[in-house]
């Protein structure tokens, strides 16, 4: 019994040194969201922080604020969106069906 305990705790320590590994790849990427076109593009980290965000001048006008807005924020959601499309590849078979990754939300 307690053979069996000790196997099981080795294939936990195994999965969960696999699973910080293949996170801590995944926070390397850069993933590229855009909108309008490509008039805005929004670059995240695997862990959803926003590395550089790229306007096209023609929206820097006054006139455009609301445009802009709306599409900076699809930008961010396109690329999250590719985030999570990445992860759930690179570490589907590593976790248990219908776990998410905590840090996604």
């Amino acid at each position: 019994m307690m053979n069996n305990f000790n196997q099981l705790m080795k294939q936990a320590q195994q999965m969960q040194a696999k699973l910080m590994e293949a996170q801590g790849k995944m926070n390397d990427l850069e993933i590229v969201g855009t909108s309008g076109g490509g008039m805005v593009s929004v670059v995240i980290n695997g862990k959803v922080d926003i590395k550089r965000l790229i306007i096209d001048p023609k929206l820097m006008s006054p006139d455009e604020t609301d445009i802009l807005s709306d599409l900076i924020v699809a930008a961010f959601s396109d690329a999250k969106s590719k985030l999570e499309s990445e992860m759930a590849e690179q570490m589907g078979g590593l976790l248990p069906p219908g776990m998410k990754m905590p840090f996604l939300g």
